[in-house]
């Protein structure tokens, strides 16, 4: 009976005149979602409308109260406390405390779980101990002081510790999760509430009466279309079934600016793009050499001018411009002609031992149009470049997801990155040697070493120093292929409004609303 009534609810809320619901393109069915597990855009996408963390985020990006009305730190950094807002519940009206948010950063830290994203809680004290199974997660330094107000205390000052709330691995979790449940059928805390989820097609949101700021949101409901198609995306826009794409069809920019002009919103980014290497497995463990040769041999300039086309731009580091106090030194292969780039792209292949035998490698891809363009690419450059061949392999985001993880299949493969929050660190932390999120197998005790010497630095001079030093080991290792760097594309209706730019690029529906 709850299942219908939600159900006539949205139907009705949805054929009145009136209604406000926001339809719009998340791009791949969503992964997990469950907070503490999930780590594609599209759940965390989703996340973000059905949870909501102790510090929220701003139209803008920046970090505001969320479950948390405010919050102060010690000179040192070391402790933080939070106090939440009263009266707070979770969706089914169930009272919010201090517990939740305790219990459920233990859930997230616990090994058993897994949880990929437990790094960026490592900070918090004894969190390392608990990662590695060596003590319980009742040891960790969060304590609820009362139903309304967290201590966390941390190992290592870490000034950005409020955009790591902002994140679903911190978010407070319904006691039925923590007990097991279906993570599609337990209440959340965020400003909407899941109704229905079609595998492969769409979920539908409604506002939830019991969110804290339930008065300020202005939408009725959402829709979240799969789209994993950005041509059939495109045509559902021009149709009028979808007032938000998650991005638009490669190489149609200058098209669609001038058919739908400023509909189409291209901005900034806080991503990278990049082929990744199994370092773990021939061909391409123990061989730097081979590594940089076929990176030499991919002309960026085409990949951005003819393939993407949307204003990106050629990569050559790991992390990528617009943060602020950053700048990233690009190798001295960037600033050679072409010419000479393939000259010394010879040079390694003949200094590999591949350059008189054949070698055939295999790019591992998501179903995508785009990442099909960018494999084919790439394979007729290493094939008219280099003399290698190529076979494309292509696979459901949440099949490619795991083989990408376990490093038994792929060679190379399909990477990259969007900032979970804006410090290099999103970017470094993935080629630490134990991070659950390093697909490529990279291990250097070095670059280990730098960032954590980068985690107790309090000087912001020489805590840079230290991370420049990690990326530029990172990029001598050739452990990936860095190819572009990301811009957001969307085509946003009329009828939406408040929809605010930002290098992060995450809209939550709780900000926006719709003209009749």
């Amino acid at each position: 009976m709850a299942v219908l009534a939600v159900t006539l609810w949205f139907g009705i809320h949805a054929a009145r005149a009136d209604a406000s619901v926001l339809v719009r393109g998340i791009g791949p069915e969503p992964g997990s979602l469950d907070p503490h597990l999930a780590q594609d855009l599209a759940s965390f996408n989703t996340l973000f409308e059905l949870y909501e963390g102790l510090v929220a985020e701003s139209p803008d990006g920046s970090p505001a109260p969320g479950l948390a009305q405010h919050w102060n730190t010690q000179v040192d950094g070391l402790a933080w406390t939070f106090v939440l807002r009263d009266g707070l519940q979770f969706s089914d009206a169930t009272p919010l405390t201090a517990t939740d948010v305790v219990e459920s950063i233990r859930r997230a830290l616990d090994p058993r779980l897994a949880a990929p994203y437990s790094g960026l809680l490592s900070a918090i004290a004894g969190a390392d101990k608990v990662i590695g199974g060596r003590q319980p997660a009742t040891t960790l330094g969060v304590r609820a002081l009362d139903r309304r107000t967290i201590e966390i205390e941390l190992s290592r000052p870490v000034p950005h510790l409020p955009q790591l709330l902002m994140l679903p691995v911190a978010f407070p979790v319904h006691p039925e999760l923590r007990a097991g449940a279906r993570p599609d059928r337990v209440p959340g805390s965020g400003a909407f509430v899941l109704t229905e989820r079609v595998p492969q097609s769409h979920l539908l949101l409604r506002a939830n009466p019991h969110y804290h700021g339930a008065a300020e949101v202005r939408l009725d409901g959402q829709r979240l279309v799969v789209t994993e198609d950005a041509h059939s995306e495109l045509n559902r826009f021009r149709t009028g079934e979808l007032h938000v794409t998650e991005t638009v069809p490669p190489g149609q920019v200058a098209r669609l600016r001038s058919e739908l002009g400023d509909q189409l919103l291209v901005a900034p980014y806080l991503g990278t793009h990049w082929f990744g290497y199994n370092l773990t497995r021939p061909p391409f463990d123990g061989n730097p050499a081979l590594r940089e040769a076929l990176s030499l041999a991919i002309d960026r300039d085409i990949l951005v001018r003819h393939i993407t086309g949307a204003g990106e731009l050629p990569a050559w580091t790991l992390v990528p411009p617009g943060m602020a106090d950053w700048h990233s030194i690009a190798p001295d292969a960037a600033r050679l002609s072409g010419s000479e780039r393939l000259a010394l792209a010879r040079q390694r292949l003949q200094q590999s031992g591949y350059a008189d035998q054949p070698l055939r490698v295999q790019i591992r891809y998501n179903s995508h149009p785009l990442q099909r363009r960018l494999a084919l690419a790439v394979a007729a450059m290493w094939r008219q470049q280099l003399g290698i061949q190529t076979e494309l392999h292509n696979e459901e985001w949440r099949v490619f997801v795991v083989n990408r993880r376990e490093r038994r299949l792929t060679r190379v493969f399909r990477g990259g990155w969007i900032a979970d929050y804006a410090d290099p660190v999103s970017f470094l932390d993935l080629f630490r040697s134990d991070s659950a999120l390093n697909a490529t197998g990279f291990a250097d005790p070095d670059v280990d070493a730098l960032l954590d010497a980068a985690q107790r630095e309090n000087d912001p001079r020489r805590r840079r120093v230290l991370l420049a030093d990690a990326e530029q080991r990172v990029l001598a290792a050739h452990a990936i292929v860095p190819l572009y760097f990301h811009v957001s594309r969307h085509l946003v209706s009329p009828r939406v409004r408040g929809w605010n730019t930002h290098p992060l690029d995450r809209h939550l529906g709780r900000w926006l609303w719709l003209l009749p």
